[in-house]
């Protein structure tokens, strides 16, 4: 494993050119200094080969296929690579900055997880308890059966009482049978999710948990794996628990220690011109339709509200992968982060048709784990640990490699091929 504190042999006449390089390009961002600065080669990395990330997404801004990019690079602390791309918003010809402001879509997951656990380690949560403990309304569940009747051919769906209430541990991990409705394969409980409106931002979070507490589950709680509203859910319970609103509660215990300014449920109007905007999709000509975070919110959901920044988000990414604390301000025990990316999907859970940590990947408590170096197609090391968001923003912890990559854009059709991308770019830009 890399050690920061000791020095990597190729720092010679090359390194020292390439941190005048590194420095000079830097002083044309404008980026909030989110962990100190160095040239690649002094935490074992190259600059010739981070080149290579230059080129591939300006190849993706020129085609049309990203709007831009941002993408900053830590290894063993220290910000190793920091640059953006393209347009922040193209219609206006405004190019992207390294401090432009992106919509996070599923990045929030791993945030209203940290603050779950934050509770935990005070035990106000038990990660045991059952979600009614705090939501009453979760007490009786209902567990939707799909089937075929037999003499119309038409599908059927029964109702059954659920056979343990959800815990909170089912919310962290998405075994607690709720779903988003719009991932798999079509069924009749999905189809009632989206009749129902759950998928909307005009929701107050109290309200949210008491209307999706009507809708029946996927299957029986802790026995499947399905992406969707648990960490909205969670988000509520961190609420109950804290006596805070979601947004206190971040700001308070996560955003304000860990310096991440720019990190809300809203752009509030002085930083507006600093939002990052999607293009037409250069094959289709649609133009992906994304939140608008610049007017008032009064639903902060868990699972897919907040904005931010390279920078923020990378601070948010480095606590975790120093053991749950930064710049001496602790958010988190050592062993709760461990216990966070251990996977907690074991084989008796169905994973479902729609397993998205992908192959060779279990699921912790707000991201996905890596469990073997092999299986997935794109590379990482064991016990690394990552999560995405709908509109293209991406990040993942090395611990085996002191690495934090943030990669941040708003281009949903093309998501996965960048990140995949994005992560042969980064490893093999590895010499130390």
């Amino acid at each position: 494993m890399l050690n920061p504190n000791q020095p990597v042999p190729t720092r010679l006449a090359a390194s020292r050119a390439a941190a005048a390089v590194l420095l000079a390009a830097s002083a044309l961002c404008v980026h909030a200094a989110a962990l100190p600065e160095v040239a690649p080669e002094e935490v074992g990395m190259s600059s010739k080969r981070l080149a290579l990330i230059d080129t591939a997404m300006n190849k993706a801004v020129d085609s049309g296929e990203l709007p831009g990019a941002v993408v900053f690079i830590a290894r063993g602390g220290k910000l190793a690579y920091a640059k953006s791309f393209g347009w922040q918003d193209k219609e206006k010809k405004i190019p992207m900055r390294t401090d432009s402001i992106f919509r996070l879509y599923s990045m929030t997951k791993p945030v209203v997880s940290v603050a779950a656990m934050i509770l935990v380690e005070e035990g106000r949560i038990g990660l045991q308890e059952p979600v009614s403990k705090y939501i009453p309304e979760f007490k009786e569940m209902k567990v939707g059966v799909e089937s075929t009747d037999a003499a119309t051919g038409k599908p059927a769906l029964t109702l059954a009482d659920a056979k343990r209430q959800i815990t909170i541990q089912d919310l962290l991990r998405h075994t607690s049978g709720l779903t988003y409705g719009v991932l798999g394969p079509p069924t009749a409980i999905r189809k009632m999710y989206n009749d129902a409106g759950i998928f909307s931002q005009k929701w107050v979070l109290a309200d949210f948990a008491k209307a999706i507490a009507k809708m029946p589950l996927m299957f029986e709680p802790g026995s499947g794996w399905e992406y969707g509203h648990s960490s909205d859910v969670l988000g509520r319970v961190v609420e109950v628990a804290s006596g805070q609103t979601l947004d206190v509660f971040f700001s308070e215990r996560i955003f304000k220690p860990l310096g991440m300014v720019d990190t809300a449920f809203q752009v509030p109007d002085g930083k507006v011109d600093r939002v990052a905007q999607p293009i037409p999709d250069v094959y289709t000509g649609k133009t992906p339709e994304l939140l608008d975070l610049t007017t008032p919110q009064t639903f902060f959901a868990g699972g897919h509200g907040l904005v931010s920044t390279a920078a923020d988000y990378l601070r948010f990414a480095q606590m975790l992968e120093n053991g749950g604390q930064l710049d001496g301000v602790r958010i988190l025990g050592r062993k709760t982060v461990d216990n966070m990316s251990a996977n907690h999907v074991n084989d008796r859970i169905n994973k479902g048709p729609a397993w998205l940590p992908g192959h060779g990947y279990g699921f912790g408590l707000g991201f996905a784990t890596r469990l073997e170096t092999g299986q997935s197609e794109w590379p990482g090391s064991l016990g690394e640990y990552f999560w995405a968001g709908f509109a293209g923003t991406y990040f993942w912890v090395d611990p085996q490699e002191e690495l934090v990559p943030v990669f941040l854009s708003q281009e949903p059709v093309r998501r996965q091929y960048y990140r995949i991308q994005m992560r042969n770019l980064v490893y093999q830009a590895i010499l130390e």
